[in-house]
């Protein structure tokens, strides 16, 4: 059952449209991520959704209330991350996760919470002697902290270190084994990738593609071969199968990899050559997004992708 519901949502100032007749569906217990790039509308569609934000039209549901009308009731079933907070610097860390987790009906032990983000130990410092990072992991704890069926997380690893991104990533797949929805924008693909179950990317406004990490990647089409060959080595042979020698490093691009590198190793065999740092690598969801989120370009269907903009 979709747990968040978005029908042609439209947000304007004057005459931008930041928001473009978004279109889309996030089921329970789904990690969903909105990518792209800035600008691109993504923070006006997520705090439409927390009901900070007004939209121009329109429907909106989350957990079948609209954000935009919804009070106490809405609020005690979300949690919020955002990219930055005011936390009280002078509080301790458990006195902030006390203070604000007193808003919510249904809260979680906060030692427990505090274990789960890795502060546990920092429980009784105040907010003030942290470093960035682990500031982050408060507003992170404050995200889960009341139970929410629906949690949104904006940037939620931005200053982390990478056993903390890890540690997060894990925090995030053990809410999803709970049924919790998540909402995950953020600029690293690879989190996108590891996280999400499916991942919708924003240009100028409007979803550009929707699909599941792997759908979006093999989509793309060609896997891409790069070796290196020893100076002097006669490379005519090479061009013919499709390959770009620039030098000694040598890229092919192909939608046959098993074919294309027995061809090239076949070629290197009967040249009495070794290929050099020989790799095969398919296309990453970094690759996907930089095709899609070109700065200032504007959004268009991409060829044999899975889900289009206006699609759910």
């Amino acid at each position: 059952m979709p747990v968040i519901e978005i029908a042609n949502l439209v947000k304007r100032y004057g005459e931008l449209t930041a928001v473009n007749g978004v279109s889309l569906e996030i089921n329970e217990g789904e990690v969903f991520a909105l990518l792209g790039p800035n600008g691109a509308g993504k923070s006006t569609v997520v705090e439409i959704l927390e009901g900070h934000r007004d939209r121009t039209s329109g429907d909106v549901s989350v957990l079948g209330l609209d954000p935009g009308k919804a009070g106490a009731e809405y609020r005690d079933q979300i949690g919020i991350v955002l990219q930055s907070s005011g936390i009280e610097d002078e509080l301790s860390v458990l006195e902030a996760l006390d203070v604000y987790g007193a808003s919510y009906s249904t809260r979680r032990d906060p030692m427990e919470v505090l274990e789960l983000v890795g502060l546990a130990d920092r429980a009784q410092d105040r907010v003030s002697q942290l470093s960035g990072g682990q500031q982050r992991r408060i507003d992170l704890a404050l995200g889960i902290i009341g139970t929410p069926k629906v949690l949104f997380l904006d940037e939620p690893t931005t200053g982390f270190d990478p056993s903390a991104r890890r540690q997060s990533w894990e925090l995030i797949d053990g809410l999803r084994d709970l049924g919790t929805t998540i909402l995950l924008t953020t600029h690293y693909m690879d989190e996108a990738q590891h996280l999400a179950d499916r991942v919708g990317v924003i240009v100028g406004g409007e979803i550009a593609v929707i699909g599941t990490p792997a759908e979006l990647m093999d989509a793309t089409g060609d896997t891409v071969v790069r070796f290196q060959v020893p100076h002097g080595a006669n490379t005519d042979g090479l061009r013919p199968l499709g390959a770009v020698v620039e030098g000694i490093a040598v890229s092919c691009r192909t939608a046959t990899p098993t074919k294309t590198l027995h061809e090239l190793t076949s070629w290197a065999l009967a040249q009495g050559v070794e290929l050099f740092d020989l790799t095969v690598s398919r296309p990453s969801l970094e690759d996907v997004y930089l095709q899609l989120a070109v700065s200032d370009a504007q959004p268009s269907p991409a060829p044999d992708m899975p889900e289009t903009r206006g699609q759910q």
